[in-house]
Protein backbone atom coordinates (compact mmCIF):
# COMPACT_ATOMS: atom_id res chain seq x y z
CA UNK A 1 0.00 0.00 0.00
CA UNK A 2 1.44 3.41 -1.12
CA UNK A 3 2.03 5.87 1.20
CA UNK A 4 -0.75 7.91 -0.76
CA UNK A 5 -4.00 7.92 0.30
CA UNK A 6 -7.47 7.99 -1.36
CA UNK A 7 -9.31 11.67 -0.74
CA UNK A 8 -12.71 9.29 1.05
CA UNK A 9 -14.98 11.32 3.15
CA UNK A 10 -17.59 10.31 5.00
CA UNK A 11 -20.02 10.84 2.08
CA UNK A 12 -17.86 8.32 -0.09
CA UNK A 13 -16.96 5.71 1.81
CA UNK A 14 -18.57 2.59 1.09
CA UNK A 15 -21.32 1.42 4.13
CA UNK A 16 -19.82 -1.68 6.11
CA UNK A 17 -20.83 -3.96 8.31
CA UNK A 18 -19.11 -3.95 11.95
CA UNK A 19 -19.31 -7.46 13.28
CA UNK A 20 -17.35 -8.69 9.94
CA UNK A 21 -14.79 -5.76 9.99
CA UNK A 22 -14.16 -6.87 13.63
CA UNK A 23 -13.71 -10.30 12.27
CA UNK A 24 -11.07 -9.47 9.82
CA UNK A 25 -9.36 -7.06 12.53
CA UNK A 26 -8.88 -9.91 14.90
CA UNK A 27 -7.86 -12.42 11.89
CA UNK A 28 -4.62 -10.11 11.54
CA UNK A 29 -3.84 -10.02 15.23
CA UNK A 30 -1.40 -12.20 17.21
CA UNK A 31 -1.73 -13.63 21.30
CA UNK A 32 -0.14 -9.89 21.88
CA UNK A 33 -2.62 -6.73 20.92
CA UNK A 34 -4.51 -5.56 23.87
CA UNK A 35 -8.19 -4.54 22.39
CA UNK A 36 -9.80 -2.13 24.01
CA UNK A 37 -13.63 -2.65 22.79
CA UNK A 38 -16.44 0.01 23.80
CA UNK A 39 -19.27 -0.36 25.26
CA UNK A 40 -22.44 -2.57 23.92
CA UNK A 41 -22.17 -3.29 19.57
CA UNK A 42 -18.17 -2.67 20.04
CA UNK A 43 -17.75 -5.04 22.23
CA UNK A 44 -20.75 -7.36 21.57
CA UNK A 45 -18.72 -8.03 18.43
CA UNK A 46 -15.56 -8.70 19.60
CA UNK A 47 -16.49 -11.08 21.95
CA UNK A 48 -18.17 -12.87 19.56
CA UNK A 49 -15.54 -12.78 17.14
CA UNK A 50 -13.07 -15.16 19.50
CA UNK A 51 -12.54 -14.51 23.19
CA UNK A 52 -8.89 -13.41 24.03
CA UNK A 53 -7.42 -12.58 27.27
CA UNK A 54 -6.12 -9.39 25.40
CA UNK A 55 -9.53 -8.50 25.21
CA UNK A 56 -11.35 -5.72 27.11
CA UNK A 57 -14.65 -5.87 27.13
CA UNK A 58 -16.14 -2.23 28.41
CA UNK A 59 -19.06 -2.14 30.33
CA UNK A 60 -20.99 1.07 31.55
CA UNK A 61 -17.87 3.70 30.68
CA UNK A 62 -19.39 5.41 27.59
CA UNK A 63 -16.57 7.32 25.53
CA UNK A 64 -13.92 6.01 27.46
CA UNK A 65 -12.29 3.07 25.61
CA UNK A 66 -9.84 5.59 23.36
CA UNK A 67 -8.96 7.40 27.27
CA UNK A 68 -8.26 3.29 28.50
CA UNK A 69 -6.66 2.21 25.40
CA UNK A 70 -4.33 5.33 25.68
CA UNK A 71 -3.10 4.26 29.05
CA UNK A 72 -2.60 0.52 28.54
CA UNK A 73 -0.58 1.61 25.37
CA UNK A 74 1.60 4.16 27.58
CA UNK A 75 1.92 1.39 30.31
CA UNK A 76 2.94 -1.40 27.83
CA UNK A 77 4.59 0.78 25.06
CA UNK A 78 6.00 -2.59 23.30
CA UNK A 79 2.46 -3.78 23.00
CA UNK A 80 -0.36 -2.72 20.01
CA UNK A 81 -3.58 -1.39 21.63
CA UNK A 82 -6.16 -0.87 19.88
CA UNK A 83 -9.81 1.49 20.97
CA UNK A 84 -12.86 0.05 19.40
CA UNK A 85 -15.18 2.76 19.94
CA UNK A 86 -18.48 4.34 18.34
CA UNK A 87 -18.95 7.95 16.75
CA UNK A 88 -21.50 8.25 19.65
CA UNK A 89 -19.14 7.43 22.39
CA UNK A 90 -16.20 9.14 21.20
CA UNK A 91 -18.38 12.58 20.56
CA UNK A 92 -18.73 12.59 24.13
CA UNK A 93 -14.97 12.68 24.61
CA UNK A 94 -12.80 14.35 21.98
CA UNK A 95 -10.79 15.75 24.36
CA UNK A 96 -9.26 12.39 23.98
CA UNK A 97 -8.08 13.08 20.40
CA UNK A 98 -5.91 15.92 21.62
CA UNK A 99 -4.86 14.32 24.94
CA UNK A 100 -3.53 11.26 22.22
CA UNK A 101 -1.97 13.39 19.87
CA UNK A 102 -0.15 14.71 22.73
CA UNK A 103 1.19 11.46 24.09
CA UNK A 104 1.71 10.40 20.67
CA UNK A 105 1.89 6.66 21.29
CA UNK A 106 3.50 5.02 18.52
CA UNK A 107 1.75 1.74 19.85
CA UNK A 108 -1.89 3.03 19.63
CA UNK A 109 -4.59 2.32 17.20
CA UNK A 110 -7.95 3.59 17.55
CA UNK A 111 -10.70 2.50 15.53
CA UNK A 112 -14.07 4.13 14.95
CA UNK A 113 -17.51 2.84 14.03
CA UNK A 114 -19.89 5.51 12.39
CA UNK A 115 -23.18 4.71 11.91
CA UNK A 116 -24.51 8.15 12.68
CA UNK A 117 -26.83 6.84 15.12
CA UNK A 118 -26.59 5.98 19.05
CA UNK A 119 -27.64 2.67 18.16
CA UNK A 120 -28.22 0.86 21.50
CA UNK A 121 -30.55 2.88 23.03
CA UNK A 122 -32.77 3.53 19.90
CA UNK A 123 -30.71 5.00 17.03
CA UNK A 124 -30.86 8.39 17.52
CA UNK A 125 -28.98 10.44 15.29
CA UNK A 126 -25.45 11.55 16.36
CA UNK A 127 -23.53 14.22 14.77
CA UNK A 128 -22.03 12.58 12.38
CA UNK A 129 -24.95 12.42 10.84
CA UNK A 130 -25.68 16.17 10.54
CA UNK A 131 -22.08 16.98 9.44
CA UNK A 132 -19.31 16.26 11.59
CA UNK A 133 -16.40 14.56 10.18
CA UNK A 134 -14.24 12.45 13.00
CA UNK A 135 -11.26 12.24 10.50
CA UNK A 136 -11.22 16.06 10.36
CA UNK A 137 -11.68 16.44 14.36
CA UNK A 138 -8.95 14.02 15.06
CA UNK A 139 -6.51 15.50 12.42
CA UNK A 140 -7.14 19.31 13.46
CA UNK A 141 -6.23 17.86 17.22
CA UNK A 142 -3.13 16.63 16.06
CA UNK A 143 -3.20 13.31 14.93
CA UNK A 144 -1.88 12.95 11.57
CA UNK A 145 -2.38 9.41 10.57
CA UNK A 146 -6.02 9.50 10.44
CA UNK A 147 -8.17 8.24 7.60
CA UNK A 148 -11.52 6.70 6.54
CA UNK A 149 -11.67 3.02 5.27
CA UNK A 150 -13.03 3.33 1.53
CA UNK A 151 -13.88 -0.10 1.98
CA UNK A 152 -13.30 -3.71 3.72
CA UNK A 153 -10.23 -3.70 1.66
CA UNK A 154 -8.65 -0.78 2.41
CA UNK A 155 -9.79 -1.18 5.52
CA UNK A 156 -7.51 -4.27 6.10
CA UNK A 157 -4.37 -2.46 4.67
CA UNK A 158 -5.27 -0.03 7.16
CA UNK A 159 -5.27 -2.43 9.59
CA UNK A 160 -1.91 -3.79 8.68
CA UNK A 161 -0.24 -0.13 8.49
CA UNK A 162 -0.81 -0.22 12.03
CA UNK A 163 0.29 -3.14 12.77
CA UNK A 164 3.17 -2.69 11.31
CA UNK A 165 4.21 0.89 11.50
CA UNK A 166 4.59 3.52 13.73
CA UNK A 167 1.71 5.66 15.45
CA UNK A 168 -0.95 6.87 16.90
CA UNK A 169 -3.69 6.07 13.99
CA UNK A 170 -7.33 6.89 13.36
CA UNK A 171 -9.10 4.48 11.12
CA UNK A 172 -12.93 5.38 10.85
CA UNK A 173 -15.50 2.96 9.22
CA UNK A 174 -19.32 4.27 7.79
CA UNK A 175 -21.52 1.34 8.89
CA UNK A 176 -24.38 -0.24 8.76
CA UNK A 177 -27.27 -0.38 11.37
CA UNK A 178 -26.65 -4.43 11.92
CA UNK A 179 -27.21 -5.51 14.93
CA UNK A 180 -24.31 -7.65 17.03
CA UNK A 181 -23.77 -11.02 16.19
CA UNK A 182 -23.39 -11.93 20.07
CA UNK A 183 -23.48 -10.31 23.20
CA UNK A 184 -20.58 -10.54 25.92
CA UNK A 185 -20.63 -11.97 29.61
CA UNK A 186 -21.36 -9.24 31.77
CA UNK A 187 -18.60 -10.01 34.70
CA UNK A 188 -17.12 -7.13 35.27
CA UNK A 189 -14.60 -8.94 37.96
CA UNK A 190 -14.14 -11.95 35.36
CA UNK A 191 -13.09 -9.50 32.20
CA UNK A 192 -10.52 -7.39 34.51
CA UNK A 193 -8.93 -10.31 35.92
CA UNK A 194 -8.62 -11.95 32.24
CA UNK A 195 -7.61 -9.12 30.54
CA UNK A 196 -4.53 -8.16 33.25
CA UNK A 197 -3.35 -11.68 32.83
CA UNK A 198 -3.80 -11.58 29.21
CA UNK A 199 -1.43 -8.36 29.13
CA UNK A 200 0.79 -9.55 32.66
CA UNK A 201 -0.50 -7.01 34.55
CA UNK A 202 0.03 -6.74 37.85
CA UNK A 203 -3.41 -5.32 40.03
Amino acid sequence: MSNSEPDITRETASLLNRSDLTRRLVEKLDSQEAVIGGIGFSNFDLWASGQRQQNFYMLGSMGLATAIALGVAVAQPDRKVFALDGDGSILMQLGSFGTVAAVAPKNLAIIIWDNGAYHITGAQKTLTEKGSDLVAIAKGAGIKQAFWAADAEHFEALVERTLSGDGPWLIVAKIDKERPTGVTERDPVKIRINFMNGIAAKA
